[in-house]
């Protein structure tokens, strides 16, 4: 049975930590699985370490450096269609041959993003950013010394796609980390960057290549990543903290202790903005019906490891948590210190028959959370943080979206959508010894690349649509300017296309945050529509080539794809469910790479067969246009699957 007793304050008050005592930090043995299974002793405890982002501070640090990060990279990888001519003319090839070596920097841009994501969960995203930003700029310092278009593809594209990958899914996902009430706010600005670059580098770009030539230009391009490297630097870890269960066996007087509870809740507030990630699976929790390791990455996907809420809950029930609500969960307007759980089965048996109104003397434990200046640590290394052992780390839209969110305390949130790493994950953080493949990397590896979602006919659907969606994706941005010029534009004028398509995927973000907050807005009928339009504008666009027309389409087209970028990651939290985004997002990423890597050449083969641009832009539209209407009946398929799911598992 679980008793609360409430705190009810204000919805600004956080309820983030509360002194502690002085047990020092235990680390649990574990079986073949991985998963810490000691006997629980007389005086061990479950304690978790998570992230409950500051919501500020240094936070809006970090999104400056996001931005100018999404600034220099979207700005090169969309302006990148610049470089199309001069090369085919220097090496004297077709566009068709020259088409991969842009497609495939824009495809391993995305390809890349699991294993990027899975270096991230290891060594920290100011790492990754880091080294992601030496390997681009080393990558296209290289590519001024090509001797023909298939270096470019190995250099330009896969190596240049493969750093521009790590400087982005970095940029991106630590945003989240550092917000929470403003996370849609600060994941807007941070993506925001990608625009400006898209407005600033289509005409910086041009006069490059104009004044230098296309080699001089792509180097130049390559010390503007340095800069992202210095922007690395800005992705700090925040300061671990340590969450603790409390037996009310450790004090007699529960009265008192609720007293001193919230005389403590005061003070911690001050420590808002010291917090940091990493959990331990404490040794009295046994869950042996997890994990089966037998799996190809040799862990399982993150779904299959307990939350930190369920290590306080006590549960032995991997779908406990999935298909019933928390018992004792306040609204989110009266903030409990923690869901208290049942601490013993003989606790249980003795208070099950208890009225919940004199539940104040009957709790059973109470939320502690250790601040790091309260007792001696062992190292730095004590806690770890773990980024994509998170539920919530792709989601990009605002908290209040979620019901995980809604209907509880942001604490109790927090310990919701992590969840927690092994014994040995531990180990393998505070060893230091260099590992072919840590345990982090391939937990994260499993868990995006998870193909059992391939079960769902949602999934599928979705992720399909994502590949036709890419396939028309980077056409315009590659060719729009090449067929303004060759229909009679100057070279001055029609690189403003390409930063007319930049300026409205701003205002595109922005607007789309704003409808998609709306309740009775669908993100879906949002996105669809978005997808539908850019495809028509896009089929439609080769009819006229006045100034007010081809600035009309790009600026359609802008707003389409802003809404495709903004709206992912809802649609899969609405259709399939949090607890599968990162699983989701994996797989997403390697479609629409894929579409990405096919969706230039494509058009490009299409353009040396008629001679035209006509057919190419077509068939970019029309992929548009089918990967809209794939989704049309998401809904529906979806809310068959939950029944069908529902109809499948047996009543407990």
């Amino acid at each position: 049975m679980c008793l609360v007793k409430p705190q009810c304050i204000s919805d600004d008050t956080m309820v983030q930590r509360v002194a502690t005592d002085e047990r020092p930090f235990e680390t649990p043995s574990s079986d073949e699985s991985g998963l810490g299974r000691d006997s629980p002793t007389d005086d061990s405890e479950p304690e978790a370490a998570l992230v409950v982002p500051p919501d500020g501070g240094w936070g809006w640090v970090v999104v400056a450096a996001s931005f100018i990060c999404n600034f220099i990279v979207d700005g090169i990888l969309f302006c990148g269609g610049s470089f199309q001519k001069p090369i085919q003319n220097e090496f004297n090839v077709t566009g068709g041959v020259v088409a991969p070596v842009f497609s495939l920097l824009q495809g391993f841009y995305l390809i890349a993003g699991p294993f990027a994501s899975a270096l991230a969960n290891k060594y920290g995203f100011r790492v990754v950013t880091i080294l992601g930003s030496m390997i681009t700029a080393c990558a296209f310092s290289l590519s001024y010394f090509a001797s023909s278009v298939e270096y470019l593809y190995l250099i330009y594209g896969i190596m240049g796609g493969i750093g521009f990958c790590m400087i982005y899914m970095p940029a991106v996902l630590t945003v989240g980390f550092y917000f929470e009430r403003w996370r849609a706010l600060a994941t807007g600005l941070a993506l925001c960057g990608s625009g400006v670059g898209t407005f600033v580098f289509a005409p910086l770009t041009d006069s490059l290549i104009s004044n230098y030539g296309w080699r001089v230009a792509v180097a130049i391009n390559g010390a503007f990543l340095l800069i992202c490297l210095v922007c690395g630097l800005a992705f700090r870890p925040i300061q671990p903290v340590r969450v603790t269960l409390a037996d009310q066996r450790e004090e007699d007087d529960t009265s008192r202790r609720h007293e001193e509870a919230v005389e403590k809740l005061n003070s911690m507030l001050k420590l808002h903005n010291k917090l940091d990630s990493g959990i331990s699976m404490p040794p009295e929790m046994r869950f042996t019906n997890r994990v089966s390791p037998h799996t190809w990455m040799g862990v399982a996907n993150n779904t299959r490891y307990p939350t930190a809420e369920e290590v306080f809950r006590g549960s032995n029930s991997h779908l406990s948590r999935r298909s019933s609500a928390t018992a004792g969960t306040i609204k989110h307007n009266c903030k409990p210190l923690f869901i208290a759980s049942s601490v013993a089965e003989k606790d249980e048996q003795e208070d099950s028959n208890s009225n919940v109104d004199n539940a104040e003397p009957l709790i059973a434990n109470t939320v502690k959370i250790v601040t790091r200046e309260a007792r001696p640590r062992r190292s730095h290394l004590d806690l770890v943080a773990r980024p994509m052992y998170r539920d919530d780390i792709f989601f990009g839209g605002s908290l209040a979206r979620l019901p995980q969110y809604t209907s509880r305390t942001s604490l109790g949130y927090h310990l919701a959508v992590t969840h927690v790493p092994t014994k040995e994950d531990t180990q393998e953080e505070q060893s230091g010894k260099c590992q072919l493949c840590p345990e982090a990397v391939r937990r994260a590896l499993a868990t995006m690349l998870d193909v059992s979602l391939f079960r769902s006919p949602t999934f599928n659907i979705l992720a399909i649509s994502g590949f036709f969606t890419m396939l028309g994706f980077f056409v315009p941005y590659t060719y729009v300017a090449q067929r303004a010029e060759d229909n009679g534009w100057t070279k001055s004028k029609s690189v403003w296309l390409i930063s007319t398509i930049g300026i409205t995927n701003i205002l595109g973000r922005i607007a789309c945050g704003l409808v998609s907050s709306m309740p009775k807005v669908s993100p879906l009928w949002l996105n669809n529509i978005a997808l539908t339009a850019g495809g028509v504008a896009t089929m439609m666009s080769g009819l006229y080539f006045n100034e007010i027309y081809q600035f009309g389409y790009c600026a359609i087209f802008g707003l389409a794809v802003a809404c495709f970028a903004s709206l992912r990651s809802i649609l899969v939290v609405e259709y399939i469910g949090l607890e599968q985004l990162t699983n989701c997002f994996g797989l997403f990423l390697l479609f629409q790479g894929l579409g990405a890597v096919l969706g230039v050449p494509i058009a490009g083969a299409l353009m040396d067969l008629t001679h035209s641009y006509t057919i190419s832009f077509c068939v970019s539209g029309g992929f548009l246009i089918f990967s809209a209407v794939m989704c049309y009946p998401v809904d529906y398929i979806s809310r068959w699957e939950k029944s069908r799911s529902k109809l499948s598992t047996p009543k407990v």
